[in-house]
C-alpha cells in the first residue's frame, strides 16, 4: 500500500490522543464559536443582506463565482468600493481584502519583510503569523508573551546592530490573543516601535466588532491607528461573515497587490460574500452596536466565576475565557462531561498550547443568558472533581 507512511503517522497521533476529526453539528448551548455578537444568525442582518443582494441581482451585478483572481477577471468595482468603506470605518488610509485571516497574515508577513530585515513576534501569536514569518526571507525572533521589557531589549540590540538605513524591523502582535483572551499592551509597544523606528503589525482578529465604539478594534479604541504600520481584521469571527482585510497606507495596498502571493494566486471572493460583508458594515454603523452588550456579558461571567468560586480561569476581560486543566486526556474527559450537560465547549490540547496549559476554552456571546452561564460554571465545577488525578498527564 503506497500510503502506509500516512497511516503510520495517523496511528502515532491517535496513540498520543491528538488525532483530529471534524465535529458534527449539535444542538448544545454555544460556548465555543467565535460568533461573539451573534451576527452570523441575526435575523435583522440576514434581512439586510438579502435585500442588498436582491438589489444587486435586479441590476444584474451578481454572479455565483468571481471567475478568477482579482488581477485577472475577478476584480469587481464593488470590492474596490467596499475596501474603501472598510478602511474608512477602521480609520485607515487603504485596505485590501483577502479570502481569510490566515491568507491575510501569511500574505502580508511573507512578502513585506525582505532578506536583511528582522521580525519580532509575540511567542503566543496565531499559527498564521508563525507560518507567514517562516515564509519570509527575514530573520525572526520571538519575544516573551506581552513582555514589554523583553521586547525593548531585543529592539535596542537590533537597532544598535543594524547599519543606519539598512534593515527594517517589524514587530507583530495580536490585540486580543485567541487562546488566553488577554490584551496586548499596545500603547507601550507602539511607543517602543516609534522609539526604535520599527514597523508595528497588529492582528485584530478577536477585537474586530467587539472593541471600539462601532467595532473598529483595539487600535482605534486606543487612538493608535497612526502608529501602526499594518492591521489585519478578519470577518469570520464577530462579524459573522468570511474573509479578511489588511489595512495600512495606499503604498502598502499597492505593494501587496504586487508581491503578496496569497492574494495574487487565488480566486477572488464571490459577490455574495462581499455583499454580506457590506451589509455587516452598514449594520455596525447604523444599528445600536452590540459591543456594550458583549462586554456586559464578559463582566457578568467574571463576576459569576467569583460567586461560584471556580478556580483556574486565566484573567481576561474579552469574550475568550480559558480554564486551565492540565493533561490532554484529562481536559478531553472534562469537555465531554460538560457537553453531556448540554454545553458546547471544546478542549484545547498541547501542542496547540504549551504542555501543562491545556484548557477548556469558553467563548461568550451576546445571546448567552445569565442562567446559561451560571449553569455552565456549575457543570464545570461539578465535572472537574470527577476526573481522576492519574489522568492529569500528557
Amino acid at each position: 500500500m503506497k500510503e502506509n507512511f500516512l497511516h503510520k503517522r495517523l496511528v502515532e497521533r491517535e496513540e498520543k490522543g491528538l488525532l483530529r476529526s471534524l465535529p458534527s453539528e449539535n444542538n448544545l448551548i454555544d460556548f465555543s464559536s467565535n460568533d461573539y455578537l451573534g451576527l452570523a444568525g441575526s435575523a435583522a442582518l440576514k434581512k439586510l443582506a438579502a435585500e442588498e443582494f436582491a438589489l444587486a441581482a435586479s441590476a444584474n451585478k451578481t454572479s455565483l463565482g468571481s471567475t478568477g483572481s482579482r488581477l485577472l477577471t475577478g476584480n469587481l468595482e464593488f470590492a474596490v468600493e467596499l475596501e474603501k468603506t472598510i478602511a474608512k470605518h477602521h480609520r485607515a488610509e487603504a485596505g485590501l481584502i483577502y479570502n481569510s485571516g490566515y491568507d491575510a497574515n501569511v500574505g502580508l508577513l511573507s512578502c513585506v519583510a525582505k532578506k536583511g530585515d528582522v521580525i519580532l513576534y509575540d511567542e503566543l501569536s496565531h499559527a498564521s503569523i508563525h507560518d507567514g514569518v517562516r515564509l519570509s526571507k527575514a530573520d525572526s525572533f520571538p519575544f516573551r508573551h506581552n513582555d514589554v521589557l523583553h521586547l525593548a531589549e531585543r529592539l535596542a540590540f537590533l537597532r544598535s546592530s543594524l547599519k543606519v538605513g539598512q534593515g527594517e524591523i517589524f514587530v507583530v502582535v495580536e490585540s486580543v490573543y485567541s487562546m488566553d483572551g488577554d490584551f496586548s499592551p499596545l500603547v507601550e509597544i507602539a511607543s517602543l516601535c516609534e522609539m526604535h523606528n520599527a514597523n508595528l503589525i497588529v492582528d485584530e482578529a478577536h477585537a474586530t466588532g467587539v472593541f471600539g465604539e462601532k467595532g473598529e478594534g483595539k487600535v482605534v479604541e486606543l487612538g493608535l491607528e497612526k502608529n501602526v504600520f499594518a492591521r489585519v481584521h478578519t470577518f469570520g469571527k464577530a462579524l459573522g461573515c468570511h474573509g479578511a482585510v489588511v489595512l495600512g497606507s495606499e503604498d502598502l495596498r499597492s505593494f501587496l497587490i504586487n508581491f503578496s502571493r496569497s492574494f495574487i494566486y487565488t480566486t477572488a471572493l464571490p459577490f455574495h460574500s462581499l455583499s454580506d460583508l457590506n451589509s455587516v458594515y452598514k449594520y455596525l454603523v447604523n444599528e445600536k452596536h452590540n459591543s456594550f452588550n458583549i462586554n456586559s456579558i464578559v463582566h457578568l461571567f467574571v463576576e459569576l466565576v467569583k460567586v461560584n468560586n471556580v478556580i483556574g480561569f486565566l484573567p481576561s476581560f474579552s469574550p475568550i475565557q480559558s480554564f486551565i486543566f492540565p493533561g490532554n486526556q484529562a481536559v478531553k474527559k472534562l469537555a465531554a462531561s460538560i457537553q453531556a450537560d448540554g454545553f458546547d465547549v471544546r478542549p484545547i490540547l498541547s501542542p496547540t498550547v504549551p504542555a501543562g496549559k491545556e484548557r477548556i476554552r469558553i467563548c461568550l456571546h451576546t445571546f448567552n443568558t445569565e442562567q446559561e452561564i451560571s449553569n455552565l460554571l456549575k457543570s464545570l465545577k461539578k465535572n472537574m472533581d470527577l476526573v481522576p488525578e492519574k489522568e492529569y498527564a500528557n
